[in-house]
Order: structure tokens, then sequence, then C-alpha cells
């Protein structure tokens, strides 16, 4: 048996899933263009640093949903989100996309 097959899915793969739920529950579909995930330690916290760019169609509710990502709570078994900052965003054709920054700390 896989060892990662008995650890469950990392916390990228856990936030992806947060973040479609958050999108869904306000009614809105997104989709992770990217993502990249690098270690992160301090004196007392481990976790993740993620940068993500998102895409969604432009629709009513898009606007207000992207503007309370940095406020917003995510269901993470694990881990928790501990920081999250919309960093750009811009339109190509019919096209929203968002470049986020999250950082998740290990939840033990």
């Amino acid at each position: 048996m896989r060892m990662d097959a008995i650890r469950g899915p990392d916390a990228g793969t856990l936030l992806i899933r947060a973040l479609r739920g958050h999108a869904a529950a306000a009614g809105l579909t997104m989709h992770v263009e990217s993502i990249a995930c690098t270690p992160w330690a301090s004196a007392t916290f481990v976790g993740t640093l993620h940068r993500l760019t998102i895409a969604a169609v432009p629709v009513p509710g898009l606007r207000d949903w992207i503007d309370g990502l940095p406020d917003a709570e995510f269901a993470m078994r694990g881990h928790i989100v501990a920081d999250l900052v919309v960093d750009r965003t811009w339109s190509i054709g019919d096209r929203e996309h968002v470049t986020i920054a999250v950082l998740t700390l290990i939840d033990a």
C-alpha cells in the first residue's frame, strides 16, 4: 500500500476543494488554473504558502466573492487558513482571473 494513500490529501488539494465549495455556496463556479505550493515555517508554526490563479465567468456576485476571500472561513481537515491575500485580478476574454496567496498552517 502506498503511504500517500494513507496520509490523505495534501494542504493544496484541501485548499482547492475548500475554495470550490466556498464558490459553490455563493452560486459560482471557479477553475484553478495554476497552483504552486512552498513549505513554510516559523518558530512556532509549520505550513505551506500557496499561490493560486483562479478563473471564473464574470457573473453577478463574483466581485463580492473575490472581495470577501480574505475574511472567509475555510474548512480544511488538519489545516487552517492563516492568511489569504488577493494579489491581482484581470480579465481575458470572457473570464475573470484572480491570483491569490494563501498561508495554511498545520492544525495539530
